[in-house]
């Protein structure tokens, strides 16, 4: 099972919410907190992320399937990035336990660009020599901005290793960037939303899209890009509450 985080809230549809890559539950607090205020949110680390097991697999059918052991009854799901992958596949699969999708700036298709450069900038640090965030941060080198900061969100100080099964993330990188041939169809309500600065999800896509997602709606969230929800999270807050009421 993976580890989650609950945030009670009145009786209704519960609202299960998947990260991203190099993610992690808590990533997702402050919004949770607030959607919780008409409903359940449940947030959860993904395999190979936070406090979730490590497996030797990543794939996006094994993703949804752990999903699918989180949900007691049918829910609304929001996903981003790898985590709106891994939710896509859920209501292609299991269409019966998913209510209402939002999938967060990803498409379903496969990606050219790879995700190994924060994995090479992780496994650069010496973890024996670290005494706290600053001093990981001191060697993440090569990085976009804000990216450090967001990835020692997963270092633990403590025990002095990343809450990030690395070495399998990367040897699955071709799986995380593609996405698998699924036949099926989820013909429920799903918002595509998207960063309106971010490239992830461009007009070529919507063909696809609507092949697996015949209801599909598309928004934009102005001056956002692919962390939309971190950069304009009150936008996007607002954003999937209108779309699940």
């Amino acid at each position: 099972m993976l580890n989650t985080v609950t945030y009670d809230g009145p009786a209704g549809t519960p609202l299960l919410i998947a990260h991203g890559l190099f993610g992690s539950a808590r990533n997702w607090g402050v919004i949770a907190k607030r959607l919780s205020a008409t409903r359940p949110v449940i947030t959860v680390d993904m395999r190979n992320h936070g406090g979730s097991d490590w497996f030797d697999s990543h794939s996006y059918p094994d993703l949804a399937a752990d999903l699918a052991q989180v949900i007691t009854q049918p829910a609304d799901v929001i996903g981003h990035s790898m985590g709106g992958k891994a939710a896509m596949v859920l209501a292609l699969t299991q269409p019966a336990l998913v209510n209402r999708l939002v999938v967060a700036d990803i498409a379903p298709v496969a990606y050219t660009h790879s995700q190994m450069g924060p994995i090479a900038a992780m496994r650069q640090v010496d973890l024996a020599r670290i005494e706290s965030r600053s001093d990981a941060k001191a060697q993440l080198t090569g990085l976009e901005p804000g990216v450090a900061e967001f990835l020692l969100q997963s270092l633990d100080i403590k025990e002095k290793r990343w809450r990030l099964n690395l070495d399998v993330l990367a040897a699955e990188m071709d799986k995380i960037i593609g996405f698998p041939a699924i036949m099926g169809q989820f013909d429920g309500p799903t918002l595509f939303l998207s960063g309106a600065n971010s490239p992830y999800v461009q007009r070529d896509a919507r063909p696809q899209i609507k092949a697996l997602f015949p209801n599909a709606m598309f928004a934009k969230i102005p001056g956002a890009g692919h962390w939309l929800h971190a950069e304009k999270p009150r936008e996007f807050e607002a954003a999937v509450s209108a779309f699940l009421a």
